[in-house]
């Protein structure tokens, strides 16, 4: 099985842009889910089912309001159109970086298109020359795969089963195909292969906790 297609994102890109005049990249992600755009929203933003398939949150989820979730993340959110576009700060260990979701109408679904963009500085740039856009990637991936479960089952994905999981072979065998797709992606940008394919498998053992 394409643990990497079947269960995360379906569609992934990296490229170069500037944020506010500065240097900076983008890793984006898009996955259709057999659901209305009011439904997918509604799982995004609604503070009782956003723990059902990512993590505990808190704060003032309104346009300007502050968010964080539990052990990771916090952040402003910028802007929110309901129920198509949704723009947040991404602020995590003292740095700071942009991530984006866009829904539209996709045949019988909803197509949900996610960016995450960091700045090419110092910090940065020290963290993707070892990782590359894996290293986001493939939490965006587990994200994804979390929603569709929540989606599919309409339930809650169990947070200590989820973290079980991961330390399966199923669990590490979705994330190096995650981390694959994300160095095949990094190819498609002009990354050299041999350099995106050494970067992919650093993120892999990471994710593993094989290092």
């Amino acid at each position: 099985m394409d643990f990497s297609n079947t269960l995360g994102a379906e569609y992934r890109v990296v490229k170069d842009t500037e944020h506010d005049g500065q240097p900076a990249r983008v890793v984006s992600g898009a996955r259709t889910y057999a659901t209305n755009v009011e439904d997918l929203w509604d799982a995004l933003t609604n503070v009782e089912r956003i723990p059902r398939w990512f993590l505990p949150i808190t704060g003032h989820l309104k346009m300007g309001g502050r968010y964080q979730l539990e052990g990771n993340a916090g952040g402003e959110i910028t802007r929110c159109d309901p129920p198509e576009a949704l723009d947040v700060t991404w602020e995590y260990a003292e740095n700071v970086s942009w991530v984006t979701v866009r829904l539209e109408p996709d045949g019988g679904g909803t197509r949900l298109t996610l960016e995450h963009i960091m700045l090419k500085d110092e910090a940065s740039e020290a963290h993707w020359k070892q990782f590359g856009p894996g290293a986001t990637g493939v939490g965006w991936d587990l994200g994804f795969f979390g929603m569709g479960l929540h989606l599919d089952s309409g339930e809650a994905v169990d947070q200590a089963e989820s973290h079980a999981w991961m330390a399966t072979e199923a669990g590490k065998s979705f994330m190096r195909e995650c981390a694959k797709a994300w160095g095949e992606a990094h190819v498609d940008s002009g990354e050299a292969p041999e350099v995106a394919q050494a970067m992919a498998k650093k993120t892999a053992k990471a994710y593993c906790g094989e290092q």
